[in-house]
Order: C-alpha cells, then structure tokens, then sequence
C-alpha cells in the first residue's frame, strides 16, 4: 500500500492494517528460520508498510495536539 492509501483510512483501519502485517512479518520470520526459504522481498515490503503506518500515526497525534 501507498502512503496516500493510508492516509485515507481512519485510526481504526490503520491499527488493524499494522496489527495484520505484523503478525504476517511474524510468520514470515518463522518460515525463513525454519524452513530456509528465502522471504526478503516480502519480510522487506512488511517492514516497510509497518513504516508508514507508524509515520502515518505519529503525524496524526501531532497534529492532534495542536
């Protein structure tokens, strides 16, 4: 997903969006030390999703406390 994507969603959305790519970041981690699958890309592209939405979070409690 892209920022702006993100950005749309409300609070609500956003927590569960992290809370879904943590857990599939979790299993990914799993899968590449027990079977030795090679998941860069996707573990990558997780990392980064949760990235943005932890940016998206921290801009939208400034802003709030403004």
């Amino acid at each position: 997903m892209k920022a702006g994507e993100l950005r749309q969603m409300s609070d609500e959305q956003l927590a569960l969006t992290m809370r879904e790519a943590a857990e599939s970041l979790f299993r990914l981690r799993f899968q590449s030390q027990t079977e030795r699958r090679t998941t860069g890309s996707q573990m990558r592209n997780n990392r980064r999703l949760i990235a943005r939405i932890k940016t998206i979070q921290t801009e939208r409690q400034s802003l709030a406390k403004k």
